[in-house]
């Protein structure tokens, strides 16, 4: 999707500026956990909402022998903050999992994840 004046990315693994995709990796180092089939209501200079499912290997025994699970969450991103690597651009630097069907295990309701910049 391209990107409006003003408007904050999120930054994928590869480092590539993302505006409202629809899967992005939360695991970069071995893909264990993504978010998947998001549909975004709010694309905002302070925030962004959307709606999509957390697909998370449960790795039982282990993670290469693990199953991938999706659960059903509601995404919030914020704390947008000018990006190191293009200064020109800010991304969101606080993204917020709210799980609405089940959960991982060990996982609370309510989860608060840096991202990377």
């Amino acid at each position: 999707m391209q990107r409006q004046a003003g408007q904050p990315v999120m930054v994928d693994c590869f480092w590539h500026p993302q505006v409202r995709p629809t899967d992005f990796i939360l695991a970069c180092g071995d893909g264990n956990s993504r978010l998947t089939s998001l549909r975004w209501s709010q694309w905002h200079p302070d925030s962004a909402v959307a709606e999509g499912f957390n697909v998370v290997n449960d790795c039982k025994p282990y993670c290469a022998a693990g199953k991938f699970h999706a659960y059903r969450v509601i995404v919030r991103l914020n704390a947008p903050q000018p990006w190191k690597k293009r200064p020109d651009l800010s991304h969101y630097t606080q993204l917020s999992l709210v799980y609405t069907n089940g959960k991982p295990d060990g996982f609370g309701q309510w989860v608060d994840l840096p991202l990377w910049n």
